[in-house]
C-alpha cells in the first residue's frame, strides 16, 4: 500500500471494554501491524448523559492488558490529538457553519413532539421505516431569523441528496449500495450544539488521516450518511469492513443482558484468564487461518493476518473452546506463574490466609501444582481444590456406589492403621502404605484405590492419590476414615 496505513478504535466510554469492542480493536490492531501502519484509539465521549465513570479507563487498561497497544491515544497523545471527541468541538462547529452557509445543511426547529408525531403518521401509513418528513428542510432566511429572534432551539440536518446511489466496496461483504430515498434527513449537530456521531466520525477520520475502517455490522447502515459528508467536502472515503455479528451458542446475536456468556474483559481478567489466550480465541473469533493450527503468538497473528479470510458468517461464542484455549497456555506456565495466577482466588474466597509463611505457602504450591494441567483459568481453582478445605464430606451418588462393596471396611481399617504407623507423612510413604494394604488384605486395582480415594478425598476422580492425601494432612485424612468407620 502507498499510503500509511492509519486505522483506529473509537469508543464511547458509555460502558466498559466489551468482547464485541476488544474483537474490532484486535482487527484494527493486527490490520495496521501487518501493513506497517498505526493503530489510534480515540475516545468518542459527545454522549454526555450516558458517559460512566471509569468507562475511558477500562477501555485503555484492558486493550493494554491484552497486548493491543496504541500507536497514538488520549494518554500518549500523538501528531493527530486532541483525541477525544468533546475536545474538538470548535472544529465540528466550524464545519457545520459551512455546510449552512452551502445549503448543505439547513437548521430545524422542529420539536421532540413533532418528530414523535410524524413518525407515528407514517407508521399508520405502513411505513415501516419513518423517516423526517422535511418540515424544516425548505424554510426561508426570513422564517429561520424569525424562530431564532423568537429564541427556539434547533439541529442542523443535513439535506440529503436527491436520486442519488450510494456504492462501495467493502472490505469483508463486497459491494454495498444504498439509495438516498430511504435515507432521511438526519441531524448533524443536536440543539445543544453537540455534533452526532455519523457526522463527527467524518471529521475525525479525515482530519487523522484513517485509511481504512474495520467495525461491526451494525455500523454498515451508518455508512452512506458519513459518505454524503465526505462527498460535501470532496475528501476521500477510508475503506470500509463490515464485520459480522457475535452469536452466542443458540446462534442469537450477543446481547450484554446474556447472562450464558460472561461479556466484559475486566471479568475474564478478574478470573484469571490469561491475555495471551484471550488474544488468540479474540483473533480467531471471525477470521480463519489458512491451516488447521489455533494456537498463535500475537507476532504469527500480526504476520498471518489477511483481512480477506474475515468471515461472511456470524461468529459463534465458544465458551468451551475458550476455556480450552486458555489451558493450553495456563500448561505452558511455570509452576511459580501458576501460583501467582491462582492463589489470590484461593486468598478471596477466604481459604488461605492472605499472609502465608513459609510452610503455608509450600502447601499451597503444592496443592496448586496438583491441578495445574487441569486448570482452564485462576478461579477455577477454588472448585477443584475443594476437597482440601471441607470439613464434612457428602458422598454423591457415584461414590456411594464405590462404597456400598463389601470389601470397603476391610481395606479402610488396614488403610487407616497403616498411616497412623506412618512417620514421615509425604507421597512415597502413603504409596508404600497403599501397597502394604493390598499385601495384607489381598485386594488390588479399583476394588483398593477407589474406596481409599473415596473415603479420604469424598471424590471418585481427582489428582494423583497419594499425592492428595499428602495435602489433606494425617490428622484429617484419618478423621474422614474414623468417621466412615463409625
Amino acid at each position: 500500500m502507498t499510503k500509511e496505513v492509519r486505522v483506529r478504535y473509537a469508543p464511547s466510554p458509555t460502558g466498559f471494554l466489551h468482547i464485541g469492542g476488544a474483537r474490532t480493536a484486535l482487527f484494527n490492531y493486527l490490520f495496521a501491524k501487518h501493513h506497517n501502519g498505526k493503530f489510534i484509539v480515540r475516545i468518542e465521549d459527545t454522549d454526555i448523559e450516558r458517559n460512566v465513570e471509569g468507562g475511558e479507563a477500562s477501555q485503555l487498561d484492558n486493550l493494554r492488558w491484552l497486548g493491543i497497544t496504541p500507536d497514538e491515544s488520549v494518554d500518549i497523545g500523538g501528531p493527530y490529538a486532541p483525541y477525544r471527541q468533546m475536545e474538538r468541538l470548535d472544529i465540528y462547529t466550524k464545519h457545520a457553519e459551512e455546510l449552512l452557509e452551502r445549503g448543505i445543511a439547513y437548521k430545524c426547529f422542529c420539536t421532540s413532539e413533532e418528530l414523535e408525531a410524524s413518525r407515528e403518521e407514517q407508521r399508520a401509513r405502513g411505513v415501516a421505516a419513518p423517516t423526517y418528513d422535511g418540515k424544516c428542510r425548505h424554510l426561508t432566511p426570513a422564517e429561520v431569523a424569525a424562530k431564532e429572534a423568537e429564541g427556539i432551539p434547533h439541529t442542523i440536518r443535513m439535506r440529503v441528496p436527491e436520486n442519488t446511489t450510494y456504492k462501495f466496496t467493502d472490505l469483508v461483504r463486497g459491494e454495498v449500495t444504498f439509495e438516498s430515498k430511504d435515507i432521511g434527513d438526519w441531524v448533524l449537530v443536536k440543539a445543544n450544539g453537540i455534533p452526532t456521531y455519523n457526522y463527527a466520525v467524518v471529521l475525525d477520520d479525515h482530519f487523522m488521516d484513517i485509511t481504512h475502517v474495520f467495525r461491526g455490522e451494525e455500523h454498515l447502515s451508518n455508512t452512506p450518511k458519513q459518505m454524503m459528508i465526505f462527498d460535501a467536502f470532496d475528501w476521500e472515503y477510508p475503506q470500509y469492513g463490515h464485520m459480522t455479528l457475535i452469536v452466542n451458542e443458540d446462534h442469537k446475536k450477543l446481547s450484554k443482558r446474556d447472562e450464558t456468556i460472561i461479556q466484559f474483559v475486566s471479568q475474564y481478567k478478574e478470573l484469571g484468564y490469561l491475555p495471551e489466550a484471550m488474544f488468540n480465541f479474540f483473533g480467531l473469533l471471525g477470521w480463519s487461518p489458512e491451516g488447521e493450527e489455533e494456537i498463535f503468538t500475537k507476532e504469527q497473528f500480526i504476520e498471518i493476518f489477511d483481512e480477506k479470510r474475515l468471515s461472511k458468517s456470524p461468529s459463534m461464542f465458544d465458551k468451551n473452546k475458550l476455556t480450552w484455549m486458555n489451558n493450553q497456555y495456563i500448561k505452558k506456565l511455570s509452576l511459580e506463574q501458576v501460583v501467582e495466577l491462582s492463589l489470590p482466588h484461593l486468598q478471596k474466597a477466604g481459604l488461605l490466609p492472605q499472609e502465608l509463611n513459609e510452610e503455608q505457602q509450600a502447601w499451597a504450591t503444592a496443592l496448586i501444582g496438583l491441578y495445574h494441567n487441569q486448570m482452564s483459568f485462576g478461579a477455577e481453582i477454588v472448585e477443584l481444590s475443594s476437597l482440601f478445605f471441607t470439613e464434612e464430606i457428602v458422598y454423591n451418588e457415584e461414590a456411594k456406589e464405590v462404597l456400598a462393596g463389601e470389601q470397603i471396611p476391610e481395606v479402610m481399617t488396614s488403610f487407616k492403621a497403616q498411616l497412623e504407623a506412618l512417620e514421615s507423612f509425604d507421597p512415597a510413604s502413603i504409596k508404600a502404605a497403599i501397597k502394604a494394604v493390598q499385601k495384607e488384605t489381598g485386594h488390588k486395582g479399583k476394588n483398593l484405590f477407589m474406596p481409599i480415594r473415596v473415603v479420604t478425598t469424598g471424590q471418585t476422580h481427582g489428582p494423583e492419590l497419594a499425592d492428595a492425601i499428602a495435602l489433606i494432612g494425617k490428622e484429617k485424612a484419618i478423621s474422614r476414615i474414623e468417621k466412615y468407620v463409625k
